[in-house]
């Protein structure tokens, strides 16, 4: 059997591409296409496959400009070959999804959510703060990308959410049903080593996208002065960077070794956006850290009492709130780890390898 794996792009390493990763592993002769490949920003595991892409690789500063490519990606991942592959296994995001099996091959789709550019967050990228051009440019453009997404989605013969959020929503957007594999975490990696005392400040670990609500943080610990540090980058660097004051440190991606040393000695782990799944409180729950998590999406599936707290409202105020709480009753922190366990890499694993071995049940 030979089997193909598909991504949106490989251009740094975030919870997609471990799920990638994990796939990369448990299908080793697979070949890997994709949109855009920036060599050296992902995984060993993942660069020793052969990585084709498509023909938006050869655009002079294509690094730089990939997300802005948004109205061609359909047509772009049509381009990709996949004649002469059994299966193809996409783990998609944006247009992945839409991957065209050859006529005898089956589709598998790992899905972190159907297109959210252009289905729930379409206003949290494209809305009233976002440039007026580009608005005005994606408005046009947004039902073509809406009718393609459904018109691909019969492509696809199995639907695998990464979560119970992501399965209700792929239920109401694409009419289809899914099974749920929850995506990897390092559980025991980031457990290593356990400290029991927090030292006297907060993280936040986020791509700088507009629905991680970031400036809804730097908002709140402004008006606290407590000391935040955030790890990360991403298009809203600039803008963060400007509203922030001086009790918040911007540190860009660190090693995972960095990461889980700041995991380990934080009071508590921010997350303000509503994320499809969100693997980052997980990795910061198995280093102890507890988690302040707006009450909404993914977070539902993997914070609890145990875990850390929720604010109700996107607002400072109910942020602010909720940070004051927990600083008065902090919850135990191996409490915090053991509830990590559930989400551990060998239960992908593990989930993933059953996945199959059906599949080879149903073609035999």
């Amino acid at each position: 059997m030979r089997v193909a794996l598909v991504h949106d792009w490989l251009t740094g390493m975030r919870g997609g591409e471990k799920v990638l990763e994990v796939l990369a592993n448990l299908f080793p002769a697979a070949d890997i296409f994709t949109l855009v490949h920036l060599r050296g920003q992902v995984s060993p595991a993942i660069e020793k496959h052969k990585i084709i892409t498509s023909p938006l690789q050869k655009i002079p500063g294509i690094d730089r400009y990939y997300r802005h490519l948004l109205p061609v990606m359909p047509w772009a991942i049509e381009q990709l070959d996949f004649s002469g592959y059994d299966l193809l296994i996409s783990t998609s995001h944006c247009v992945a999804k839409g991957a065209m099996p050859a006529p005898s091959a089956r589709h598998w789709c790992y899905c972190h959510t159907p297109m959210r550019y252009i289905w729930d967050q379409f206003d949290a990228y494209f809305g009233p703060g976002s440039p007026f051009l580009t608005r005005l440019a994606m408005t046009a453009v947004r039902p073509y990308l809406q009718g393609w997404d459904l018109k691909t989605t019969p492509r696809v013969h199995q639907f695998i959410a990464n979560s119970e959020n992501v399965r209700a929503r792929i239920r109401r957007i694409y009419k289809r049903e899914a099974k749920v594999i929850y995506p990897p975490v390092d559980v025991s990696f980031y457990s290593q080593p356990p400290l029991d005392r927090a030292e006297d400040f907060y993280l936040m670990v986020s791509a700088f996208a507009p629905y991680k609500r970031i400036d809804l943080a730097v908002k709140a610990f402004n008006r606290l002065r407590k000391p935040l540090v955030i790890i990360g980058e991403g298009q809203e660097n600039q803008r963060l960077r400007a509203m922030a004051g001086p009790n918040i440190r911007f540190l860009g991606w660190l090693q995972a070794e960095q990461l889980r040393s700041y995991y380990a000695r934080a009071r508590a782990l921010i997350f303000p956006g509503e994320e499809d799944f969100g693997i980052v409180p997980v990795e910061a729950m198995a280093a102890g850290c507890p988690v302040i998590a707006f009450r909404k999406g993914g977070a539902l599936e993997t914070v609890d009492q145990e875990g850390g707290l929720f604010f109700e409202q996107q607002t400072p105020e109910d942020l602010i709130a909720a940070i004051t709480q927990l600083d008065t009753h902090p919850p135990d922190r191996s409490d915090v780890r053991k509830h990590a366990i559930r989400f551990s890499r060998e239960h992908c694993e593990s989930a993933f390898r059953s996945t199959f071995i059906e599949y080879q049940n149903e073609m035999s």
